[in-house]
């Protein structure tokens, strides 16, 4: 069917933003629509992990955000006024990685600049609009808008959150427990006596009830439980300084004041006969323990948007488009768990020991927390993050692969020297590594656009390589990749 564009996004959270951003980097034809009058400018999330911070790098992201955040690769705990312990065991032995630790950063700089990126892309989100009904014929969909209009597509990304109405109109179930706790979270500057530092501090009283998280700049975070529904900002502050106490916190200016329920659930289906999908907390929803949130719903579009610039462009195999809900969902049930056995940890009155036992689940649970222990099904290599290996020097400075990765195609990385590289389709860029020392030496390695690798094969036998390509078809669209 003819189509008014490839992809219709609902919402401009950071998911749709980045799935709308990846597209229009594809160059794929997207509308973007969210009843928002602009992109949010304070609250929510506060942290990307190290995964994170490789992918924004494929997509000419990273150097705009960076230099906002605070590193933070540290915990620690504190009891009654004494320091318990420190850990950073977790971010010390990742390998492959280049940053490792957190960058405290709030949401708002990522919406704001992916907001900033579209509109200047010629693609600005629709504000004050909502999809309001998705329906499926063949070749396509068609999506009504609030405004009146309707819109064909060849795909629909339900990027509208927790109370997606995308996921609700397909009738996905979507099963939400809720355990009892609610939570107090402040952002804003602060004056204290207590040793500020910039890492995360669980504090350890009659419960690990209140976390101390750095913010950028001069913002500091606080979470605090409270497990009741109504309570003023004054009992807030009194079990921070319950927590703190023999020393006190004082907010001089306080930027956000607000409240969560915690909640869990993950969609049954993420995809709808590969047409329409869901992404971020459209089809998963937690706590924002282990700061998960956020950097998930930016790996699902990540994962997502190159399948469908494929498919858009060019035959692809068949299982490709399925590969997003058989790839992802089982990621998103491990972040819930971790979410869910932190949020345990919190509450149990058993010991004295909770901020410690905490701390413990984040080590145990640590691929989750740093993004860098996600790994897709596969043989060998296949399905693995790639490192982020040294590539040699370029412009008189030591570079990395992940600077050099291009998300509008897969990297062909060719680990040695002396052998004829094979012939490569065009939606696949080609880099040598010729360092004996690189943990891939003697082997083709093909990358993904999302930087998982595809598979891999020895250098004298690229018939493995060459096969997986084969299942792609050629570029019938190749003036739209800009």
């Amino acid at each position: 069917m003819d189509t008014d564009v490839d992809v219709v996004v609902a919402g401009a959270g950071p998911a749709g933003l980045m799935c709308a951003y990846l597209g229009r980097q594809l160059g794929l034809r997207v509308l973007i629509a969210d009843r928002s009058a602009g992109p949010l400018q304070a609250g929510r999330a506060d942290a990307l992990n190290a995964r994170t911070l490789q992918l924004l790098q494929i997509v000419d992201l990273f150097d705009d955000l960076y230099p906002h955040g605070k590193p933070c690769n540290t915990s620690s705990v504190w009891a009654e006024g004494t320091f318990v312990s420190r850990q950073s065991d977790w971010w010390d032995a990742l390998q492959g990685c280049f940053h490792r630790h957190f960058l405290m950063i709030g949401q708002s700089f990522v919406e704001q600049l992916l907001d900033q990126r579209l509109r200047a892309s010629g693609i600005p989100v629709q504000r004050g609009t909502s999809v309001t009904g998705v329906q499926q014929q063949a070749g396509g969909c068609i999506s009504l808008l609030s405004d009146g209009r309707s819109i064909t597509s060849r795909f629909v990304i339900g990027a509208d959150g927790a109370h997606s109405f995308v996921r609700e109109h397909l009738q996905i179930p979507f099963e939400v427990t809720r355990p009892r706790m609610t939570w107090a979270v402040v952002d804003g500057v602060i004056d204290t006596d207590f040793p500020k530092v910039p890492e995360i501090i669980v504090f350890q009283a009659e419960s690990s009830d209140v976390a101390w998280i750095p913010r950028e700049g001069e913002l500091d975070r606080f979470y605090v439980r409270m497990d009741t529904r109504e309570f003023t900002f004054e009992q807030v502050m009194a079990r921070i300084n319950r927590a703190t106490r023999p020393c006190s916190v004082r907010f001089s200016d306080v930027r956000w004041f607000s409240q969560f329920s915690v909640k869990e659930a993950v969609a049954a289906r993420f995809a709808v006969d590969n047409r329409v999908f869901l992404v971020g907390d459209a089809c998963h929803i937690h706590s924002v323990h282990g700061g998960q949130g956020l950097n998930t719903a930016l790996a699902d579009a990540f994962n997502l948007m190159w399948k469908i610039g494929m498919a858009v462009n060019q035959p692809v195999p068949a299982g490709l488009l399925d590969s997003y809900e058989s790839e992802r969902k089982p990621v998103a049930l491990g972040v819930v768990e971790t979410s869910r056995l932190l949020g345990l940890a919190t509450r149990d009155p058993s010991s004295r020991q909770h901020a410690t036992d905490y701390v413990g689940i984040v080590a145990q649970r640590s691929g989750y927390v740093t993004g860098m222990g996600v790994r897709y099904a596969g043989e060998g290599l296949a399905g693995e993050r790639v490192q982020d290996v040294l590539m040699g020097q370029h412009a008189g400075r030591p570079s990395r692969l992940y600077p050099l990765l291009d998300y509008r195609c897969f990297t062909l990385l060719v680990c040695g020297t002396g052998d004829t590289v094979p012939t490569m389709p065009g939606f696949v860029q080609v880099l040598r590594i010729e360092d004996p020392s690189c943990p891939y030496a003697g082997l083709l390695v093909l990358v993904r656009p999302d930087s998982h690798i595809a598979t891999s094969a020895a250098l004298d036998d690229p018939a493995p390589v060459l096969d997986y390509l084969a299942t792609f078809g050629s570029a019938t669209s190749e003036g739209r990749v800009q």
